[in-house]
């Protein structure tokens, strides 16, 4: 065995760490545990190797080259080093090609980004553009806020303008120094004048003139004599301006920049017609050059190059560039067409003669050809060359036979039918060119060329009715359709009610009956008939085509007799578009088919009475009764003929049996009204207490008793009725109107606030209650009081259009006009609202903005007979005649029966006989001017 020095030992034994410094982030005893801890003495905390290590401890060379590599960074991020698809850092992939793949990924992803984007596009906008209306109205412009200021300086005159005071100058300058001085300089042509009746041209330099010109009155500047000469100064002056434009004219080569006689013309004529930027001109000049040359044979290349001289004002350019084209593409009609179009006319006819024997197959050629030709004969003679090129075009048969008289066009239609065998256009023109014999020729060979096309039946069927051969109309209409169906064409309902509703426009009004019958009943469910027929007949209707929708309900009728939905439908449809004796014949086919629909008996009564036949009217209603003996709208209807018609005593006895078969809270109250109209108050009476003990329920009975007892003057006894009937009616609002309206009558303004507040417990959030209260008060003259209770009344009713609508003239005048928008927030489609805004737009003598609201308002509620009221006051003072008249025609045809005023006077028992004409003036009469 070797000997091993002690030495060697030792330093086998000895740790190999020992006396190597601690690597960074080293904590002694960790491992066991141990955490790291912060002395005074020490800087920085003990860390985990792991941890990020502290720069402040870190040797300057280390600082140096991590400073470096910032730098490097914040250089990384330079817009220079900037790119849109990568950004700054560059892509993670640029190694990799950018293939087709990616491109398609980018793509989608670009199209999601983007739908992403418009999902709310709208709502964004539209908010946006709320938010900046809403910032303008709070946060008003300067100019703004003073424009009804700047409005009112249209009165003030020259001379106030002219005495205005400088900006500053509080006070007149001339107070302030009296003894200075203006001196104005004198223009050449002052100073050139004859002064003092002397022609010279100089001027003294001692004289006062002198000092008027600048510089000249300066010690020193004077010539030695004194004088100074003007005619010197005006030549110095021009040899000035011809050095500066010799300068401006000369560059260093030589060359003649500007030429000083024409360079104000040439300015004119460098005007530009294009408006994009130059360079945007050039990039495209560029690019299409590129693509002629690369592809002289891409005519759309030519196209756009030759518009985008055209666009920049380069004419001529564009006129070579296309003939350039055509010469490389002859066989291109695009290029031909648009080099014609941009030569002149003379030029243009060559061009396109040059074409079409180039291409003489072009009927876009031969068609412009005969457009550059002025004179008929000579299109006519261009479309006849055409025709012997191109025999088969159906476009130009019919340009030419257009361009002939009916003699000749017969001929050539005839020739066009044998070249175009499969034109129906051409078939049906020359048929309405021939006579009746040879039109049936004509289209009977038209069915054998085309035997699937319907226009040709459906034309001889036309031909057949205007000729007399009414049988013949079904027959060909029919064989039409078993044809077409053996050719295996399929037969569409809705383009043969199409086909119909032209028939019937063309005045063919049997074609299109037979149309419909024939086509009405295909490809319906059974199911589906009774209302797919309903839907048909409106949209005929709707379209002006009243015959077909008449062959509708025809046939639905014939199929459905017993529906009573289907004849009310006819029966309104021939109301409203036929005439009174198709109406009355279709109501006896009604009544015949269905005897217990009360409303159709009663539309024929009212028919023949409105016609003036009461005879007819009573006989219907005979027969009615016969057919509905207890039915309480017949007896009603047959009462109001009579009374009407002046019967009283027939209405009586009618009245009379009425009650004894039918006794009806309606038929009661009726027969009290006829006794009240014939002022019979204790008939009348007599019958109201009768009836109320029988119905008391029907607030109506008591409603008439109060109000027959305040005719007579029976206050306290009519207060006793209402009182009575609100016990039984708590809900009826009428009847607390009524009690609150006589005890205000009675001067007991407390009781009738009291009246209402009850009213309102009982019926919760009702605006006619609130109302009411608010008028009383006003009235009583509390218009504090009255406020209050407008403001608890919106809070309790939000949406009641009576109470904004009262709310807005309860306001002073300049506040009405926004507080009707408040209104019209809330209730847009209120016709309360709507004529409360018009009554405004009247006060404010906004007359056509008045006329388009009380339209409005008349159409959303036709019902409503205050709007029709107050339309007629605003016409009968700022209207025409024919406006007033036209405006009773409307009314008279709505019937309007419910408004405030238009009640007080329809429901007055003394205007009981009144028309709806008749109701109009009289509510006109006791309406207040809007102020």
């Amino acid at each position: 065995m070797a000997h091993i020095p002690a030495a060697t030992l030792g330093n086998k034994n000895k740790k190999h760490f020992l006396g190597v410094p601690a690597p960074l982030g080293y904590v002694a005893g960790v491992g066991r545990g141990a955490t790291g801890f912060t002395t005074r003495s020490d800087i920085g905390p003990a860390r985990d190797a792991n941890d990020v290590s502290d720069d402040r401890h870190a040797p300057p060379a280390a600082k140096r080259k991590k400073k470096e590599e910032e730098e490097e960074d914040d250089e990384d991020l330079n817009d220079s080093n900037y790119d849109e698809f990568s950004g700054y850092s560059g892509s993670l992939f640029s190694k990799d090609p950018y293939d087709k793949d990616d491109a398609e990924a980018d793509a989608i992803y670009e199209s999601i980004d983007k739908r992403m984007d418009e999902k709310r596009k709208e709502y964004r906008e539209k908010r946006l553009k709320e938010d900046l209306e809403r910032y303008r109205q709070e946060r008003p412009k300067i100019q703004q806020q003073f424009s009804d200021l700047k409005r009112n300086l249209i009165a003030v005159s020259e001379d106030e303008w002219a005495n205005l005071p400088e900006v500053g100058d509080s006070r007149n300058k001339k107070q302030r120094n009296p003894r200075a001085e203006k001196f104005t300089p004198l223009p050449d042509s002052v100073l050139s004048r004859n002064l003092g009746g002397e022609s010279s041209t100089a001027i003294d330099g001692r004289s006062g003139l002198a000092s008027m010109i600048p510089g000249v009155a300066t010690p020193g500047m004077l010539t030695p004599s004194g004088d100074l000469d003007l005619r010197k100064i005006g030549q110095a002056r021009n040899t000035l301006m011809n050095v500066k434009l010799s300068q401006v004219s000369d560059s260093v080569a030589g060359q003649t920049v500007v030429d000083p006689k024409g360079y104000l013309t040439d300015l004119q004529s460098m005007i530009p017609t294009y408006g994009g930027d130059i360079n945007d001109i050039k990039k495209a000049r560029m690019l299409l050059k590129s693509v002629r040359e690369t592809n002289p044979y891409h005519p759309p290349a030519w196209i756009a190059s030759a518009r985008l001289e055209e666009v920049t004002g380069k004419l001529q350019m564009a006129r070579n560039l296309i003939m350039r084209g055509c010469e490389q593409n002859p066989q291109s009609e695009d290029l031909w067409l648009e080099a014609a179009r941009l030569q002149p006319p003379d030029t243009a006819k060559g061009v396109i003669a040059q074409a079409a024997r180039r291409i003489p197959t072009s009927v876009r050629i031969w068609i412009k050809a005969a457009d550059l030709e002025t004179e008929p004969k000579a299109k006519r003679r261009v479309f006849r060359k055409a025709l012997e090129h191109i025999p088969n075009s159906v476009r130009l048969w019919k340009a030419a036979v257009e361009m002939e008289n009916p003699e000749d066009a017969k001929i050539l239609l005839s020739r066009a039918v044998e070249c175009c065998g499969t034109s129906v256009e051409l078939w049906l023109a020359l048929a309405r060119l021939e006579t009746y014999e040879n039109a049936r020729k004509v289209l009977n060979k038209a069915r054998e060329k085309i035997p699937t096309d319907r226009q040709i039946w459906t034309t001889a069927a036309k031909l057949e009715e205007a000729n007399g051969n009414i049988h013949m109309v079904e027959k060909i209409i029919d064989r039409a359709l078993s044809s077409l169906s053996a050719n295996g064409v399929e037969i569409n309902r809705d383009q043969w009610l199409q086909e119909a509703i032209e028939a019937e426009k063309s005045g063919a009004i049997r074609c299109c009956q037979a149309i419909v019958r024939a086509v009405i009943a295909t490809g319906i469910d059974e199911e589906d008939r009774k209302q797919t027929w309903i839907d048909d007949a409106e949209n005929c209707a709707k379209e002006g085509a009243y015959e077909c929708a008449r062959a509708v309900y025809s046939y639905a009728l014939t199929e459905f007799p017993s529906k009573k939905s289907i004849w009310l439908r006819a029966a309104y449809f021939e109301k409203n578009h036929g005439t009174r004796e198709s109406l009355e014949a279709l109501l006896q086919k009604a009544v015949a088919h269905c005897p217990q629909s009360e409303v159709l008996w009663l539309m024929g009564a009212k028919s023949k009475w409105l016609a003036g036949d009461v005879p007819a009217a009573r006989g219907i209603l005979s027969l009615a009764f016969q057919a509905n003996p207890n039915s309480e709208d017949i007896w009603l209807a047959a009462v109001k003929l009579e009374s009407e018609n002046a019967e009283y005593e027939r209405a009586r006895r009618l009245l009379a049996k009425a009650r004894a078969s039918a006794p009806t809270p309606r038929v009661m109250m009726k027969s009290a009204k006829l006794e009240w109209a014939l002022n019979n108050l204790e008939d009348a009476l007599s019958l109201l207490e009768d009836a109320v003990k029988v119905f008391p329920d029907f607030a109506k009975l008591w409603m008439m008793k109060g109000q027959i007892e305040e005719q007579k003057e029976l206050l306290e006894r009519a207060g006793e009725s209402y009182n009575a009937g609100l016990k039984r009616c708590p809900n009826s609002i009428p009847l607390w109107l009524l009690l609150a309206a006589l005890e205000e009558k009675r001067k007991l303004l407390t009781k009738a606030r009291s009246v209402l507040e009850r009213g309102r417990l009982k019926n919760a959030k009702n605006a006619l209650l609130w109302l009411a209260a608010i008028r009383i008060e006003i009235r009583a003259g509390m218009k504090d009081m009255a406020n209050t209770l407008m403001a608890r009344a919106l809070q309790d009713c939000p949406n009641a259009g009576e109470l904004w609508a009262e709310s807005i003239f309860l306001e002073a005048r300049p506040q009405r006009k926004t507080k009707s928008v408040d209104a019209l927030k809330k209730c847009e489609h209120d016709p309360h609202v709507l004529l409360a805004v018009s009554k405004l737009f009247w006060s404010e003598r906004k007359l056509q903005k008045c006329r388009d609201w009380f339209n409005r308002t008349i159409k959303i509620d036709p019902d409503f007979g205050d709007a029709w009221a107050y339309f007629y006051k605003f016409e009968l003072q700022h209207g025409t005649e024919q406006q007033q008249n036209e405006l009773i025609e409307r009314c008279n045809a709505a019937e309007p029966k419910h408004g405030e005023e238009w009640c007080k006077v329809s429901k007055n028992i003394a205007n009981w006989c009144f028309k709806t004409e008749d109701v109009l003036k009289g509510v006109v009469r006791i309406l207040p001017t809007p102020i």
